[in-house]
């Protein structure tokens, strides 16, 4: 089967009409775009808090509507789409944002104020003690465990923590001494 001409259009019009349809829809889009994207872009604008970032999902909604438009200018209201379709990005642009954010501030170094000298004699004092005896004194101390608790998480006997206890506290004792001022004079 040949494809056939109209007859009652004249020669080479046929082509030429078909040409126009697609001149006249961008036509129609750019009267379209022109008369919403300001609105559309100030809405986006005071959702996100930054104008760059507004026009880049706006332009990319108008982007997405006119690769669709034939079926978008039927919609009964094709500016409602492309603000759909710019606030969903924005929302997801925003979601993307605070991940990141978070990430960020999670890699960031923390500058934690040098501890005062009574810490810093207490940690040495602990590192200078046997292991078991330092780790009864901060679980007792520090945790604020019970004898009992400390011998059930160790897998020993009460009165194994106690003797622990005990010579940790003394061990300790003799690292750590009070300096008055009064004493020295």
């Amino acid at each position: 089967m040949t494809p056939t001409r109209d007859s009652s259009a004249p020669p080479g019009e046929g082509s030429a009409a078909a040409q126009l349809l697609p001149m006249r829809a961008s036509l129609e889009f750019d009267d379209f775009y022109a008369a919403n994207v300001r609105s559309v872009t100030a809405q986006i604008y005071a959702y996100t808090g930054d104008r760059a970032e507004a026009e880049d999902l706006v332009a990319e909604a108008f982007c997405r509507a006119l690769a669709r438009w034939r079926k978008v200018r039927e919609y009964e209201n094709p500016t409602a789409w492309v603000r759909r379709v710019a606030w969903n990005l924005a929302t997801s642009h925003l979601r993307r944002r605070s991940v990141v954010q978070r990430f960020l501030n999670r890699q960031r170094e923390t500058h934690e104020q040098a501890p005062d000298g009574d810490r810093v004699d207490l940690q040495r004092a602990l590192a200078g003690i046997g292991a078991h005896h330092r780790k009864a004194v901060i679980l007792r101390y520090m945790a604020g465990l019970t004898v009992a608790e400390i011998a059930e998480q160790e897998g020993v006997a009460e009165a194994t923590v106690r003797s622990w206890l005990t010579r940790g506290k003394a061990a300790l004792a003799g690292r750590l001494t009070v300096q008055d001022d009064m004493e020295q004079r």
